[in-house]
């Protein structure tokens, strides 16, 4: 690692990663307590955080999203940007917003596609064009 002696050591990977990576671990954390109290919350997986910039607004990627656990986390919301705002050291804490994460979504479309393909005459399990 390269030091400089005005600016300290460069980091690896830029602060929006590392701050999303930290707010990652604190929310699957905390959501993985609140299960215990909330059963809505019981299969949420947090797959990614994504904060803006300015640190100011955070969007968490849930793995899906059914209406009942977007109430939840709605709910719960404050909480969980209290508990950011406990456990995480920042000057501001970002206001979440809780999203279906699109990667799941477009697994699946492709998984469809594949199983399609392999089930038509012709397709990838009879030896056809892959």
């Amino acid at each position: 690692m390269v030091t400089g002696r005005r600016h300290g050591p460069q980091r690896p990977y830029p602060r929006v990663a590392r701050v999303n990576a930290v707010l990652l671990e604190v929310l699957a954390e905390e959501l993985e307590r609140l299960a215990d109290v909330d059963e809505r919350l019981r299969l949420v997986t947090v797959t990614g955080v994504d904060c803006d910039r300015g640190l100011q607004s955070a969007t968490v990627y849930v793995a899906s999203l059914p209406v009942d656990v977007a109430e939840a986390l709605e709910d719960h919301r404050r909480l969980l940007q209290r508990t950011v705002g406990a456990e995480v050291r920042m000057k501001w804490t970002p206001t979440l917003r809780f999203v279906a994460d699109p990667a799941i979504a477009a697994g699946d479309a492709v998984e469809q596609a594949l199983r399609r393909a392999h089930e038509r005459p012709g397709g990838l399990a009879d030896g056809g064009p892959a």
